[in-house]
């Protein structure tokens, strides 16, 4: 594999090294390697380890394949993939209700499967989505980003946002949900709101309309838990309509929409903002929610 990137106009100054291992968290070993074999160059020349990048230089790197032994997958279906944003590094796809993030058995096929035949080589899962979930989801399309990509997730820098449509009112405008979440000891696949063994969890609630049964909100993750809007929802008396494992009402799908991803693209620092669309999402929600007696829709 090889890749090259420009350095942006607004990169911090650092090392070659510094480069490699801090911000591009190149392990160790395949860093080894990329000395030894001069696999590193800036601007097609051969550099020391202690030059500086500047920008408007070209790094380019090479690495072998026992650097990043290939992965294969089963075959998905390319034509099931919906792609709102794509680049060299990393794709961004809008996710239907009802598929699979990745698969758990060896031969299952899910979205990372037509995503990858879609691309046209092996992509990798940097967060996920609830099967009956929607919406934007990020993928990597190679293994040396993923660690840069997963930084990101963990310090909070990609930003999600989510439609819900739950149960009842909510007497606020802006809500900070904060209870730890832990697993559900009598039964797998749930989660519950856990104070002492739970896991930190934070999701930003904003209502966007109510009528006197629902109220559609907005919901930031500022971690990501498994289920965490879900079982934070439900666990104050507002479970999200349709949901199979945390609410009793119905709906013709799980009302949970990734609406929006944020973030600034570590190659370029450029931001990249992507809008998902959901057809049987804003369905539904006319069909539940929009019945007259709205106080206010956004």
């Amino acid at each position: 594999m090889k890749f090259q990137i420009l350095i942006p106009q607004a990169f911090p100054c650092m090392t070659v090294k510094e480069l490699l291992e801090d911000y591009l968290l190149i392990p160790r070993k395949i860093r080894h390697f990329l000395r030894t074999k001069k696999h590193v160059t800036i601007n097609d020349q051969v550099i020391n380890w202690q030059s500086l990048v500047k920008p408007g230089d070209i790094l380019t790197l090479v690495f072998d394949e026992e650097d990043y032994p290939p992965k294969v997958l089963p075959s998905g279906q390319a034509k099931l993939v919906e792609a709102l944003y794509e680049d060299e590094h990393l794709i961004i796809v809008n996710k239907p209700e009802g598929m699979k993030t990745h698969a758990n058995e060896p031969q299952e096929i899910a979205l990372l499967n037509h995503v990858s035949t879609y691309v046209g080589q092996t992509c990798y899962v940097v967060h996920r989505l609830d099967m009956e979930t929607s919406g934007a989801i990020l993928l990597a399309k190679n293994p040396f980003i993923l660690p840069v990509l997963n930084r990101l997730l963990e310090d909070r820098q990609i930003k999600r946002t989510y439609l819900a449509l739950c149960q009842g009112n909510i007497p606020i405008q802006s809500w900070s949900i904060t209870d730890k979440i832990g697993r559900d000891r009598h039964d797998r696949r749930k989660r519950l709101v856990d104070p002492k063994k739970g896991q930190a969890a934070h999701t930003q609630v904003t209502l966007l309309g109510q009528n006197k049964q629902v109220s559609l909100v907005q919901c930031q993750l500022q971690t990501g838990r498994t289920h965490q809007i879900r079982v934070h929802l439900s666990h104050h008396g507002h479970a999200i309509l349709g949901d199979p494992l945390y609410s009793p009402l119905k709906a013709p799908r799980l009302m949970l929409h990734a609406k929006e991803l944020r973030f600034h693209h570590p190659f370029t620092l450029e931001e990249v903002c992507v809008t998902a669309p959901s057809k049987s999402f804003e369905n539904a929600l006319k069909s539940t929610f929009h019945n007259g007696n709205e106080k206010k829709y956004q």
